[in-house]
C-alpha cells in the first residue's frame, strides 16, 4: 500500500437504485455528486443492470459497497467472489471499495445479515489478516464500515471504536462512518457516541452513510426505510466538526421516495456540512 491515506471527498452522493436510474441519468436537473453501487447486484450479471451502471458511470464518479465479504466468518475468504469483485471494480474505475465489520455466515451458507463480531484480541488478528488479503487481491485499501448492533459479547475486552481503530491501523485499511449505526448503537448499548467519533481515527475515514432507522420495542433497528432524524443529523454534524470534508451519502434500502425527496435529504447534509466546516476555517 501507498503512504496515502484517504482520497479527497466525492461531495455528497446516494445509493443507486434502480427505481431512479432514468432521473439519475438526467444530470442536469439531479444534484448527486457521486453514487454508491452494492458490489452483489453487478456480479456476473450483463443486460439491463449493467447497461445503466455503463451508463451512469458515464455521469458520477462510482464507489462499491459489497455485503459478502464475511470479515468476521471462519470460512475461508472465497477467492473467486474477490476476483470477481477485482474485475467489476477496475471496469467500472470504482473510486474506493467498502464492506462491514461483521460476519455473514458459516459453513457456506449466507445469512443475508450482517452480524456482529466479539470484540477480542483473537478476533482483531483474525480479521486485521483477512483485510490484509483482501486488500491484497483488489490491490486498493478496503473501507470498513461499523455495523449496528443489539448484543454485546460477554467475551469483549474492546469497546466497539477501539477495535474499529486498532484494526484500520493494523490492517493498513480505511473506514466507512455510519453514522445512523453510531446512534443506532448507542441507544441500544447506552454509551456516548461523541466519545465514539472522538477515538476514531480522522486520517482514515473515507465516507459517511447517513441513515434511516425505526424504534423495535425497547431498540432500535437499523432498517434504511424512513429519513434521516434529527438526532442523527446532529451526530453528523459532530462528524464533520471532528472529520472535516468527508464524502457523505443518504442510504435508502426500503420504502424508497421519489429521487427529488433524497435530494432534499442530501441538500440538507451538504448544508449542515458547509456551515460547520465555515464555522471551523
Amino acid at each position: 500500500m501507498s503512504d496515502n491515506l484517504r482520497k479527497p471527498s466525492l461531495g455528497f452522493g446516494l445509493g443507486a437504485r434502480p427505481a431512479h436510474y432514468e432521473a439519475l441519468l438526467d444530470k442536469e436537473r439531479c444534484a448527486v455528486d457521486w453514487l454508491e453501487v452494492i458490489t452483489e447486484n453487478y456480479l456476473g450479471l450483463g443486460g439491463r443492470p449493467l447497461h445503466y451502471l455503463e451508463r451512469l458511470r458515464e455521469r458520477y464518479p462510482l464507489v462499491f459497497h459489497g455485503v459478502s465479504l464475511s470479515l468476521g466468518g471462519s470460512d475461508a475468504l472465497d477467492r473467486d467472489y474477490l476476483r470477481e469483485v477485482r474485475t467489476l471494480v477496475d471496469r467500472f474505475e470504482a473510486h474506493w471499495v467498502s464492506d462491514h465489520l461483521c460476519w455473514t455466515g458459516v459453513d457456506g451458507i449466507n445469512t443475508h445479515d450482517l452480524l456482529p463480531v466479539p470484540f477480542t484480541g483473537e478476533a482483531l488478528d483474525h480479521i486485521a489478516t483477512r483485510i490484509d488479503q483482501v486488500q491484497d487481491v483488489l490491490g486498493r485499501r478496503l473501507l470498513i464500515e461499523n455495523v449496528s448492533s443489539y448484543l454485546s459479547f460477554q467475551t469483549d475486552e474492546l469497546t466497539e471504536y477501539q477495535f474499529l481503530a486498532e484494526l484500520a491501523r493494523r490492517a493498513d485499511c480505511l473506514l466507512l462512518l455510519d453514522v445512523n449505526n453510531v446512534y443506532v448503537s448507542s441507544v441500544n448499548h447506552d454509551f456516548d457516541p461523541i466519545i465514539y467519533l472522538d477515538a476514531l481515527p480522522a486520517d482514515r475515514i473515507q465516507q459517511i452513510h447517513l441513515a434511516g432507522h425505526s424504534w423495535r420495542g425497547r431498540y432500535l433497528i437499523d432498517t434504511h426505510d424512513t429519513d434521516v432524524c434529527e438526532p442523527v443529523w446532529s451526530l453528523y454534524a459532530s462528524a464533520v466538526q471532528r472529520f472535516g470534508s468527508i464524502a457523505t451519502m443518504i442510504e435508502r434500502d426500503d420504502n424508497i421516495p421519489p429521487l427529488n425527496q433524497l435530494i432534499a435529504e442530501l441538500t440538507r447534509a451538504r448544508t449542515i456540512a458547509q456551515s460547520e466546516l465555515a464555522q471551523a476555517a
